[in-house]
């Protein structure tokens, strides 16, 4: 049996099991979080997609990828007993860490099948995120999934089908809802106050992507399956420059800065304005798409404005890196730097309290110390206690939605128009068209 036709029926056992099972999966979990204060009872967990970059941001020499680093994270807080990479070596690489405790593989499917796994991060390229992460919650596991979650809108409405239909818990790897000293959760909570004004504007500035090719094709290094890499994405001979962490500035592979970079301070926006739920219903801008063969093709600049049924507004550009969120009462700036602006400089004590309040609101109740690996922490957490995380899957789904809209925008070079409830462009077959896209057999997304 070949490898496809082995998963293919693999994803379809699963899948008729939880169609059975149903919303049994919380029971399943009663029985074993009573008493999850031992080591035995920790969380069996797996990671699906370890990179290592060379030579990036003046680092000598390799350092973890995203993938590993959100999967040693959850490895300090369960037990890590599977990797799963195309590159083995990068799977060996992470592996090395648990003492032989850690089995590899390239094939994820294999990894899925075991019982002991009952957690699975991924820092897969982001064309791979939404069928693994289908197939994963089939499977009866819970999903941390590393930024942006999707390729297409489309994916994003499979995958929350998905997992309204499993129960599964999903968290998706926006980590400035959790972590950096609070200061986003912070910004949201002013914003949601009133204290900058009724309208907002959200100014969501998240630098360049890369330019670069034409690149030269090569054959891929012997510890490579390229074809597995490649996935649902045209087949096309290998160059390093598709892979590992560049494959973000390719639009078989990602959405670019719009979407890498874009999510992280679009999503804050739309909490902070109140539209975490809904979408923009207008969407227009421009962006600089190289024309260079077999070279980056993802929109180096960009400028893209969101305009919501409330009044509120979201520009999406390439500047600087910060949020700056304004009103006709005031304006606060934030970024993974800090928080600034004369309405935090005006908070009295009450205030302050005020706004933990609402910040514990925010979190469902969470206490987060705003450390970095809370957000890993918070998704443990919410295994056990079967909530939806701070990051759950279907805010998330319409924060990266709002930036496959301004890529959709950008495309046509034109004004856009979208129902935010059916989630679909009004009377605009060709805008329609791109919210999937073809699937390369046998790598298809069949939920």
């Amino acid at each position: 049996m070949s490898r496809a036709q082995s998963s293919r029926r693999g994803f379809l056992k699963r899948a008729t099991a939880v169609a059975t099972a149903g919303a049994m999966a919380p029971y399943y979990w009663s029985s074993r979080v009573a008493g999850a204060d031992s080591k035995n009872d920790r969380v069996g967990v797996a990671s699906i997609g370890t990179s290592i970059y060379t030579d990036r941001w003046g680092h000598k020499g390799e350092m973890d990828g995203r993938g590993a680093v959100v999967g040693h994270q959850a490895g300090r807080l369960g037990n890590m007993v599977a990797v799963a990479d195309v590159n083995r070596r990068y799977a060996e690489h992470f592996a090395a860490r648990y003492d032989g405790r850690c089995t590899v593989y390239t094939d994820y499917h294999k990894l899925l099948d075991r019982h002991d796994v009952e957690a699975v991060t991924i820092g897969t390229p982001d064309h791979w995120h939404s069928k693994i992460a289908i197939e994963a919650m089939l499977a009866g596991k819970d999903v941390y999934c590393e930024k942006p979650l999707t390729l297409t809108i489309d994916e994003g409405k499979r995958i929350c089908r998905v997992a309204r239909e499993t129960g599964r818990v999903f968290q998706v790897g926006t980590q400035q809802r959790s972590e950096y000293d609070r200061v986003f959760l912070k910004a949201v909570a002013i914003a949601r106050s009133g204290r900058l004004g009724d309208k907002l504007h959200a100014l969501s500035s998240v630098g360049t992507a890369e330019s670069g090719g034409p690149f030269e094709n090569q054959a891929p290094p012997p510890e490579l399956d390229w074809d597995f890499w490649l996935g649902q994405a045209p087949k096309v001979p290998y160059c390093p420059q598709r892979c590992d962490y560049d494959f973000r500035w390719w639009l078989e592979y990602s959405g670019g800065q719009v979407t890498d970079w874009g999510v992280h301070h679009t999503d804050i926006a739309l909490w902070a304005l109140g539209e975490e739920s809904t979408g923009p219903v207008e969407i227009e801008g421009n962006g600089d798409f190289p024309g260079v063969p077999n070279g980056y093709n993802v929109a180096r600049t960009f400028d893209c404005t969101m305009r919501f049924a409330s009044g509120n507004t979201i520009r999406l550009y390439s500047g600087p890196n910060e949020l700056i969120i304004s009103g006709e009462k005031g304006r606060i700036r934030v970024n993974r730097g800090g928080l600034t602006g004369k309405p935090v400089e005006e908070l009295t004590r009450a205030d302050e309290e005020r706004l933990d309040e609402e910040i514990l609101k925010l979190c469902g109740g969470w206490k987060t110390g705003g450390r970095e690996g809370d957000h890993m922490q918070n998704f443990f957490d919410c295994i056990k206690s079967r909530k939806q995380p701070i990051s759950d899957v279907f805010s998330h789904h319409r924060s990266v939605s709002a930036c496959h809209l301004c890529n959709v925008a950008m495309r046509l070079n034109r004004k856009v128009r979208w129902d935010p409830e059916k989630e679909d462009f009004l009377g605009d077959d060709q805008a329609s068209a791109l919210l999937s896209r073809e699937q390369r057999r046998p790598y298809t997304i069949d939920a």
